[in-house]
């Protein structure tokens, strides 16, 4: 705990919460079977303190053979505007029901609209990998350590 007056580079709950829902990339970081990370950058979305990512491939079976992952979010390009926050997680592919389902679907389309690519101008070999890859949920816990950082707190703010 910070000491009174003491400068802290650290976020509240509450504003790393909104910080990873309002980032546009995460870096999702899951296990190989021989135990060596894999991190990839993810669109996803928060609910409920939770985070949802629709995906396809590999990091569905690395989640099914191992839970243990990670997810990040950073932003800022000078150190003293550098911040981010880092989630140790519980991964599991789910099979959200209707209403999850439908909520997950909702609030990725609000959030990512403006950045999708039109599926007319990807080449097909693209479109034909996405369209034959496996496609699932991936809902992230957290659990354990939540690593946060800010260092515009010690500048007296973001510039």
């Amino acid at each position: 705990m910070a000491e009174i007056g003491k400068p802290t580079v650290r976020m509240t709950e509450d504003e790393a919460w909104d910080f990873v829902a309002d980032s546009i990339n995460g870096t999702l970081t899951t296990l190989r079977r021989d135990g060596r990370p894999v991190a990839l950058p993810i669109w996803f979305v928060v609910l409920d303190r939770r985070i949802y990512v629709n995906t396809r491939g590999k990091k569905l079976v690395r989640v099914g053979n191992d839970s243990r992952a990670s997810f990040l979010v950073e932003d800022g390009e000078r150190w003293v505007d550098l911040r981010a926050v880092h989630i140790d997680c519980e991964a599991s592919v789910i099979e959200p029901d209707d209403d999850l389902a439908d909520r997950i679907a909702q609030a990725m389309e609000v959030k990512y609209a403006a950045y999708r690519a039109v599926g007319a101008a990807m080449p097909e070999a693209s479109r034909q990998h996405y369209k034959a890859a496996a496609n699932g949920t991936i809902e992230l816990v957290p659990d354990g350590k939540v690593l946060t950082w800010d260092n515009s707190k010690l500048s007296g703010g973001r510039s």
